[in-house]
């Protein structure tokens, strides 16, 4: 297993659409084993591919304490369960250091393969539901910062490019 770097708010490969996975085979699981190898590192709750920079549907997560709840959502699709939306602070490892509220659906189910390739779907409610969505939007090429006013945006953007210029 490896450390994955991730890309970080403002790079642009974070704005790439990733690509359906064609076949879940051993290279699959050895990305899925470093993404949450990467994510616990970090530490995370969740992880997409694209935020390594492999743009493939791939989505890990673990919302427990002691890591004992690992999920792997392949090619994941949504489904919004409900009007109903509901406000959760959130933060992302591409975007460190910053939470900020986003509203969401309080409810979706999802459908997805799992590490062996198996179907499977789930209805996800609460912290669950919300990080499906994150995750899933990372996928799609957009970030929470995305929800935010122009101004807030535009502050973590300026913020984030200054560490980066700091650390190189």
């Amino acid at each position: 297993m490896a450390i994955l770097n991730i890309l970080e708010f403002p790079d642009p490969r974070l704005r790439t659409i990733a690509k359906p996975v064609t076949e879940v085979d051993d290279s699959i699981r050895q990305l899925i084993d470093d993404m949450f190898e990467t994510m616990y590192e970090a530490p995370g709750i969740g992880l997409a591919a694209t935020q390594i920079n492999v743009h493939k549907r791939v989505v890990v997560m673990d919302l427990s304490e002691d890591r004992s709840e690992p999920r792997v959502f392949i090619n994941p699709e949504l489904e919004m369960l409900t009007d109903d939306m509901d406000q959760y602070q959130e933060g992302c490892l591409s975007v460190p250091g910053f939470y900020e509220n986003v509203d969401r659906p309080v409810k979706v189910r999802v459908k997805a393969l799992d590490r062996d390739g198996k179907p499977f779907e789930l209805i996800a409610e609460g912290l669950l539901a919300v990080c499906i969505q994150h995750e899933c939007d990372h996928l799609n090429g957009k970030l929470f910062v995305d929800y935010l006013s122009n101004l807030k945006r535009d502050r973590i953007k300026k913020k984030l490019e200054k560490q980066h210029r700091q650390n190189a």
